[in-house]
């Protein structure tokens, strides 16, 4: 099992607290309820880890916290228990869920299936405007190793995935990745892998868009989940 944290803290219990997750609820797409709203905040909390596993989300903290009441607080704990980002204990609350090696080994698992596919399907019938995001997307990467901009080069990691899913314009695909990336990302949070593995990950991104320009479906397919192989192994590897 992957090691948790060694006791449950509340999301009240330090002064940074508030002022962290309200940077959140700011940087939420102001659109829809404000269940929506605190919802992608709490989400976006948890899965870059300032909302660790195991944390305690009482209701009336967080709600004291994001200057909200407490209903839509309510709301988006179910929705993150649906997402599985957040696990309910009988007469007792809601955690964080914790991160289990199962979960992770499952996840990627898929994942290799579903990226293979999305690659597959971009290559064969490419959206417009695809190509040429996917292009964008590993120059700007490029460019920020070479500047060694090791904060940037995730984000841009995580955009490249996206614009993949995006181009597959398939909505299961997309639903059941963006699901799948909510659990790399935790992951993610809580180990300084990325940067170790930048070059290599450069190198198989270049290769996924070279597939995709020469519409060759069947290699684009098995250099996406080449890639998401290598990836696990890389991650495991610095899990245990």
């Amino acid at each position: 099992m992957v090691r948790m944290s060694s006791g449950r803290t509340s999301v009240g219990s330090g002064d940074s607290a508030p002022k962290s997750l309200r940077v959140y609820l700011e940087q939420a797409p102001d659109h829809g309820s404000t269940t929506d709203v605190v919802t992608d905040a709490l989400r976006e909390a948890i899965l870059e880890g300032a909302l660790p596993e195991s944390t305690w989300l009482r209701e009336d903290e967080l709600a004291r916290d994001l200057g909200v009441s407490r209903t839509p607080v309510r709301d988006a704990l179910r929705r993150l228990s649906d997402e599985h980002l957040a696990e309910r204990m009988a007469h007792r609350g809601t955690v964080v869920a914790p991160m289990r090696l199962e979960d992770v080994l499952a996840a990627y698992a898929a994942r290799e299936v579903l990226e293979g596919a999305a690659a597959r399907t971009v290559a064969n019938r490419p959206q417009p405007g695809t190509i040429e995001e996917l292009q964008r997307i590993h120059a700007a990467m490029v460019e920020a190793f070479e500047h060694e901009d090791f904060e940037q080069l995730p984000k841009l990691n995580l955009e490249f995935h996206a614009a993949l899913r995006e181009g597959s314009d398939n909505p299961y695909l997309r639903r059941f990745l963006m699901q799948i990336e909510h659990v790399v990302r935790r992951v993610q949070s809580r180990t300084s892998g990325f940067t170790a593995r930048a070059a290599e990950t450069l190198e198989e991104h270049g290769a996924i868009v070279q597939a995709i320009i020469a519409r060759d479906d069947e290699l684009a397919a098995e250099v996406a989940q080449r890639h998401i192989r290598n990836a696990r192994e890389a991650r495991i590897r610095r899990l245990s």
